[in-house]
């Protein structure tokens, strides 16, 4: 990596200090770094004389787009006393290559559309397209942060950009690609720049300081590498930054406080610490980063990247290969990554992502760090929300730790931890950090960490109540039932006609709805169920494979019946013998009579307009009781006037 020409020598008052990013600014495809595939692509075309139009670049911020834009202009217009033609492979200082690289070539313009975005700018530039250059072979239009030109802009540009004459090249940069218009794309050539890969990005940093001559550790490499983000011009100027602020010599303490970054080292004992359930711990070592002058903020970032780091070993152990990563980093990532589930690693992301956000919108970041601190080191010693659910379907309380001292292997009781369900005794100063002890299904990760032993659980003071799966519902008979004991009406009315039954068990009823059933059934029934019978029910809607509903089976059934009545000898007799007469409804002897059920929401529907209901005793027709054979009541609808013979 060699400097621009002129700033070989050192700063002076004539020639004042150049930063980093600027000095090192590469001159050729050679010095590019990271974008092999795009160098690849545009030697073959030049080499094949395939020459693109106009170029789109894109990526993110100091990847490299403006530059190499101006690479292009320069290879496009490479002259020297021996090469006359459009080439990639600059070797030697070229007649233009001095004025197009520090942006003063007359035929090479470079706009900002950032500050030139209507269609007047537009217009200038397709009024100077037609006249050849000056003095190079092309001239080339480097439009920068081309998403914000107006929509009128680019429709101008389009016919142009098109069919532009065979002296004028575009080259478009931009880090917003989805906000080009779609026309304009397919005009241009893309091509993606990356963002450069650590071990690169390390590499680069260290030819920049050896020609400097500035020593530096490789920890702080990494970390000037790891707060770059992939960005060349960013990790130059961090790097400018940490010369300055260590006096020459660039160390990771230093680079550290300045970026506000705790120890790498640290934030895996906070991790570690957390993942014990050791809060009064976890709060020490922070308040131990915080005083050496680590941000809240970005401890708790740091915290989520390492939980992302321990997830991708555990299913992408080539992870470890990453240059960023410390020796430390990489050794317990892997530990962690052997004995953490997934699900808590799920967790404590989640979680940290919500106390990033509460700790960036708090006025009191170091407490909302705190606090966050102390829900995961809690949560971490929790049964699973699955594994409480199944001790109260076994009808089993929630576990605790049990009094007891195992030994520690050399005849000593040891100390146990307080259970997370009560509050913990008093300890003495010189006592070790709580230690969480079983979950429901096994040892907690505290557990797996720090004891050798098994220990065993033992019910809590308080059991939980215990709920006798036989007073459960079991079918929607049961559940209409329940409703009416508690006086619910309206549910009752929606549980007749809204649900169909797919399958139900303790704890777990699984329906599809009728039509016309309201949006908030299946929550509302969710309640009720937890009001009633006392446990948690898990209520899910299927779209299909429910039975009928308690209405329709009524329904079913009441249709039967009448039916069946309808055909017995002794009720056609009757029936004959009262013309438009029909039977209305058949109670079987000793059934309660049905009552109607009417909800807040739609009242059951009413049959207005039908003749006069008549109950007539059998025995009044001549039947006697001793010869009612069906054992029935049966209700006759009837058009004539009772007063008639």
């Amino acid at each position: 990596m060699e400097p621009m020409a002129e700033d070989t020598s050192p700063p002076t008052a004539a020639t004042p200090y150049r930063v980093l990013a600027r000095k090192y600014r590469p001159r050729s495809f050679d010095d590019l770094i990271g974008q092999e595939p795009m160098v690849r692509t545009l030697t073959n075309a030049f080499e094949a004389g395939r020459i693109a139009q106009a170029w789109m670049l894109t990526g993110v911020r100091g990847v490299g787009k403006t530059t190499t834009a101006r690479i292009l202009a320069r290879a496009l217009n490479y002259e020297t006393a021996t090469i006359h033609q459009p080439t990639i492979h600059m070797i030697e200082p070229g007649i233009h290559d001095q004025a197009i690289m520090e942006g003063r070539h007359v035929d090479v313009v470079e706009m900002d559309a950032a500050s030139h975005t209507g269609i007047d700018d537009i217009r200038e530039i397709i009024a100077q397209v037609r006249y050849r250059p000056v003095s190079a072979r092309y001239k080339v239009y480097i439009i920068d942060e081309v998403h914000m030109l107006s929509t009128q802009a680019f429709n101008g540009l389009l016919k142009t950009l098109e069919e532009p004459p065979e002296h004028v090249k575009f080259v478009f940069a931009t880090t917003e690609i989805r906000k080009v218009p779609i026309t304009v794309l397919s005009r241009c050539q893309r091509f993606d720049l990356r963002r450069v890969e650590p071990a690169t990005m390390i590499a680069h940093l260290r030819r920049v300081l050896d020609a400097e001559s500035v020593q530096a550790d490789d920890d702080a490499l990494r970390l000037l590498a790891r707060a770059s983000e992939g960005s060349v011009r960013d990790a130059l100027s961090l790097t400018d930054q940490a010369i300055a602020h260590g006096a020459g010599h660039v160390e990771a303490g230093t680079v550290r406080d300045m970026l506000g970054l705790a120890d790498r080292a640290r934030i895996v004992t906070l991790f570690e610490l957390l993942m014990r359930g050791d809060g009064s711990g976890a709060l020490r070592e922070f308040a131990g980063q915080y005083d050496f002058g680590a941000d809240p903020l970005v401890v708790l970032t740091d915290l989520a990247d390492f939980t992302h780091l321990v997830t991708s070993l555990r299913f992408v152990p080539e992870t470890a290969g990453d240059a960023s990563l410390s020796p430390v980093e990489v050794e317990r990532g892997r530990d962690f990554a052997e004995r953490l589930s997934v699900k808590t690693l799920s967790e404590v992301w989640q979680m940290l992502l919500k106390a990033i956000e509460e700790t960036r919108a708090a006025s009191a970041p170091r407490q909302a760090a705190e606090m966050a601190l102390i829900r995961i080191a809690y949560a971490t010693t929790l049964p699973s929300p699955e594994d409480i659910a199944r001790l109260l379907r076994e009808g089993g309380g929630l576990p605790t730790p049990a009094p007891s001292t195992p030994s520690n292997g050399q005849g000593a009781p040891r100390a146990e931890a307080p259970s997370a369900y009560s509050a913990p005794p008093a300890m003495a100063p010189s006592s070790p950090p709580p230690t969480p002890q079983m979950r429901a299904s096994g040892p907690t990760l505290a557990a797996r960490m720090v004891a050798s032993a098994p220990q065993a659980l033992s019910p809590v003071a308080a059991p939980a109540v215990v709920v006798d799966p036989a007073s459960l519902p079991s079918s929607l008979r049961d559940l209409e039932k329940l409703a009416g004991e508690r006086r619910d009406s309206r549910m009752k009315a929606w549980i007749r006609r809204y649900l169909r039954l797919v399958r139900i068990e303790p704890g777990r009823l699984e329906i599809q709805l009728a039509d016309g059933a309201p949006v908030t059934l299946s929550g509302e029934l969710t309640k009720k169920l937890f009001d009633w019978t006392g446990m948690r029910w898990v209520v899910t809607v299927a779209g299909k494979g429910g039975g009928q509903t308690l209405e329709e089976e009524d329904a079913a059934r009441r249709a039967r019946l009448i039916a069946e009545a309808e055909a017995d000898p002794e009720v056609a007799a009757i029936l004959a013998a009262l013309p438009g007469a029909k039977v209305r409804e058949v109670r079987l002897r000793g059934e309660p009579e049905v009552e109607e059920v009417e909800d807040d929401a739609s009242p059951l529907a009413e049959d207005d307009g039908l003749p006069e209901r008549i109950d007539i005793d059998p025995s009044d027709l001549g039947f006697g009781a001793d010869d009612d054979d069906m054992g029935e009541g049966v209700a006759f609808d009837t058009d004539a006037d009772p007063e008639d013979d």
